[in-house]
């Protein structure tokens, strides 16, 4: 793919450009439940968004077919709901949340999986957009509904079946973004009757090492020493796909744009007992 430079812009360049015509602002917040949020991502992004910004729900462009949370939706259901936000064929789209990349990185992931590549992250999220200045709305926006063309990139995703064939071969690196108790198996997964450990062979990255106390993206030469070789064909997983995708943008970063996420991550894997967990002390 020809997708190049950093997929990630700085607030200050945002506010440059916030008013170009072809430009589409995505506020993805989203709340885990099991944190017990005291208010929906829709219900942050009501109360002060950028203006114009319209609102992507991973829980409702999703495949609700599975018991599995906010998995990847077909290429039908995910153009018809993202031609009603406003994004097309030639958007230039910039995606941020208002929690530290947690679900932006996975509408970044979910748009190039589609075919989208002219898509970046706003480093910092809404936090880095009101220190530079910039101003908050609470007002909808109704888009215009643009024609979206899929071109599905299915090399970036991986099901179960691909992942019982990688685990515990040389052929792939897998990174678990899991924080580390979970991933050896000293904490329990928030999950209920899930357990934790981590698919035979990955190895443990936490999505926090990726960011800076303001909550940034770390730079890359910061990056490249959490990494080693950056252009290893690499998975990403974690809990159910989300902070995983924070790792691919990170990747992205460094110039492997071909990261795949397990998108049903351990959620998926840890609740059929016939697949191997492995556990060791860190």
């Amino acid at each position: 793919m020809s997708e190049t430079g950093d997929p990630l812009v700085t607030a200050e360049w945002l506010l440059a450009i916030a008013a170009a015509p072809d430009l589409r602002i995505v506020d993805a917040t989203w709340f885990a439940p099991f944190t017990n949020p005291p208010e929906t991502g829709r219900e942050a992004w009501a109360r002060g968004h950028i203006p114009g910004a319209v609102h992507f729900d991973i829980d409702e462009i999703a495949d609700t077919t599975t018991s599995l949370p906010h998995m990847l939706p077909d290429a039908v259901k995910f153009s018809a709901r993202v031609r009603k936000l406003g994004i097309g064929d030639g958007s230039r789209v910039i995606v941020y949340d208002q929690n530290r990349f947690f679900a932006a990185a996975r509408v970044w992931w979910m748009l190039r999986v589609m075919g989208h590549q002219d898509v970046k992250v706003l480093d910092g999220g809404l936090h880095a957009w009101t220190e530079a200045g910039g101003a908050l709305d609470d007002l909808p926006s109704p888009p215009r509904e643009r024609h979206f063309t899929p071109r599905v990139r299915s090399d970036l995703v991986m099901d179960a079946r691909a992942m019982e064939q990688l685990a515990g071969s040389a052929k792939v690196r897998i990174i678990d973004a899991r924080p580390d108790g979970r991933f050896f198996g000293r904490e329990p997964e928030p999950r209920a009757d899930l357990p934790s450990g981590h698919i035979p062979g990955s190895i443990n990255i936490p999505g926090s090492r990726l960011l800076t106390e303001t909550g940034l993206m770390k730079p890359a030469e910061e990056l490249q020493k959490l990494f080693g070789e950056a252009g290893t064909p690499t998975v990403t997983t974690c809990g159910s796909g989300v902070t995983a995708a924070i790792t691919a943008l990170a990747l992205a970063r460094l110039g492997n744009w071909d990261v795949a996420v397990y998108d049903g991550s351990w959620t998926e894997w840890a609740s059929d007992p016939s697949r191997p967990i492995a556990r060791a002390d860190g």
